[in-house]
């Protein structure tokens, strides 16, 4: 609740927030406009704004904080991709027009985030593990003290969940579902 303490704190895990933030970007579109630094600034005013939000400890900050950032990186391809904004076209030149398109890793990002969304719907602490495991890139031990439960649960469910998302991924539901 102390606006200086959260001036105080940022410094001080600026770096954390960088490596987690970068985590994030790896794994987003190539060429995009969003970057590491973009990324921690976007998400510390998130945090920063956010009311009645506290903290425990260290472990909950970086998990709150990878949530907050994986939240920023999906909202930045969902834009991207925007029919409004031509975010189904794909560039070419003539010089690569004979070459394959790759696959669109913001399709990829947002698939893989809908998929996390419907384990959520079946299991909301399994998803939970995927989002501090994949996006925060927490150990073990560290997902296992933000949820209250052991690293051998955690490990259990993040390796249930990791096939249930590889299965979901390769046989997405009918449209109607």
């Amino acid at each position: 609740d102390d606006p200086e303490a959260v001036e105080a704190l940022f410094p001080q895990v600026y770096d954390e927030l960088r490596q987690i933030a970068a985590r994030q970007l790896r794994r987003a579109r190539p060429g995009q406009t969003l970057n590491t630094t973009a990324l921690v600034h976007e998400a510390y005013l998130k945090l920063v704004d956010a009311e009645r939000v506290s903290w425990e400890d260290r472990a909950h900050f970086y998990a709150l904080s990878a949530r907050v950032m994986r939240q920023v990186v999906l909202n930045h391809a969902r834009e991207r991709q925007a029919l409004k904004r031509g975010g189904d076209l794909h560039r070419t030149t003539l010089g690569d027009a004979a070459a394959a398109i790759p696959p669109d890793p913001a399709g990829t990002l947002l698939d893989l985030d809908r998929a996390v969304t419907d384990l959520a719907a079946l299991d909301s602490r399994a998803a939970r593990v995927v989002e501090l495991r994949f996006y925060g890139g927490m150990t073990e031990e560290e997902i296992g003290h933000v949820l209250g439960v052991s690293a051998r649960t955690v490990r259990r469910e993040w390796r249930q969940a990791r096939a249930w998302l590889s299965h979901r991924l390769q046989t997405p539901p009918p449209d109607d579902a």
